[in-house]
């Protein structure tokens, strides 16, 4: 069994490096494809008309206009191996600095909004599905539906001018209290700031969960066992402890974990928003400012998160179902 378990532990090393390198390929050619000229939008035409031509030689040597893509691209991976991410070419510091700062406000918001809506969803989504027909399936359905279509950034913006400016209960951006020096910030002083972008991100990532989790939970309904169940005199609580909760948790921790991408996806607009510095806003500028170090690493970075939360996903498939556990001990 030890040999089994190093052979799927070499399997998701060697999957997650060719993620990795996909994912690194990909990217660098997006970068270089943009039509953005990180001259003009770092420095702007004016500043670049009045300067000389070996100022904007410097430059261009600094942003590497002029070097081969290829070129480019393996000094930056042959740096990336040795633990070397680069300099931000916006924030003039180590990419590893500068992530380390911005991840750190994008996980308070992310795990909040992860946990949250998980939670959320897989309550709103067992309750249809034991309802099916009725008005609280009715209710989530609808809900589920109504946010689904509803972009994360008007929902943001929606919740900014009722909360933030209509009745003031919130502040309207950033991550701490303007003005207030970085040893004075407390931690309700960060839960403050972060409740709006959090609930954004929370909202959005309920349908999803809640809807599958509500046609898994029909499907369960109808089986064989569940009618037995219910020809015994099981009902209600009773009956989704004992038939229901394990059978459909799995596919709700599966896709639970698979949203993981969603809330990197959605937090880059909601951070737009509220003006909140996280990881998605440092993605945007880095993008818009053709930071191609900075870029790249939050790439990584993110996928990195994705892939690691589909594996933690396969390990607790063994901890909710035995059956799978025993299963893959036999094999």
């Amino acid at each position: 069994m030890d040999g089994r378990w190093m052979i799927c532990l070499l399997k998701n090393l060697l999957r997650v490096f060719l993620l990795l390198t996909a994912v690194s390929i990909v990217t660098f050619w997006l970068m270089k494809s943009s039509p953005v000229d990180p001259l003009q939008a770092n420095v702007g035409q004016a500043a670049l008309g009045s300067m000389s031509r070996e100022q904007v030689a410097k430059l261009e040597e600094y942003w590497g206009v002029h070097t081969p893509p290829v070129e480019q691209y393996l000094s930056w991976a042959k740096d990336f191996v040795r633990g070397d991410m680069g300099i931000s070419l916006l924030y003039r510091q180590p990419v590893t600095r500068v992530i380390g700062a911005k991840l750190a406000n994008s996980l308070f918001l992310m795990i909040f909004a992860w946990v949250i809506s998980g939670i959320l969803g897989f309550a709103l989504g067992a309750a249809a599905g034991m309802n099916q027909g009725k008005p609280v399936d009715k209710l989530v359905k609808g809900y589920c539906l109504l946010v689904s279509s509803t972009p994360a950034f008007w929902l943001a913006l929606l919740l900014l001018m009722v909360f933030g400016v209509w009745l003031k209960w919130f502040p309207i951006g950033l991550s701490v209290p303007i003005g207030m020096e970085a040893e004075g910030v407390t931690l309700a002083d960060r839960l403050y700031h972060a409740v709006l972008p959090a609930l954004t991100l929370s909202i959005t990532g309920v349908s999803n969960i809640a809807l599958h989790t509500r046609e898994k939970m029909i499907d369960i309904c109808g089986s064989d066992y569940m009618l037995f169940a219910r020809m015994r005199g099981e009902r209600g609580w009773r009956l989704f402890k004992h038939y229901g909760f394990r059978n459909v948790l799995l596919p709700a921790i599966t896709l639970h974990f698979a949203s993981i991408s969603e809330i990197f996806g959605g937090s880059v607009l909601v951070e737009q928003v509220f003006s909140y510095p996280g990881l998605g806003q440092a993605a945007v500028a880095a993008g818009l400012g053709s930071d191609l170090p900075l870029l790249m690493a939050i790439t990584i970075v993110s996928a990195l998160f994705v892939f690691g939360g589909n594996m933690v996903a396969n390990i607790l498939y063994g901890v909710v179902d035995p059956r799978i556990r025993r299963g893959g001990a036999a094999k």
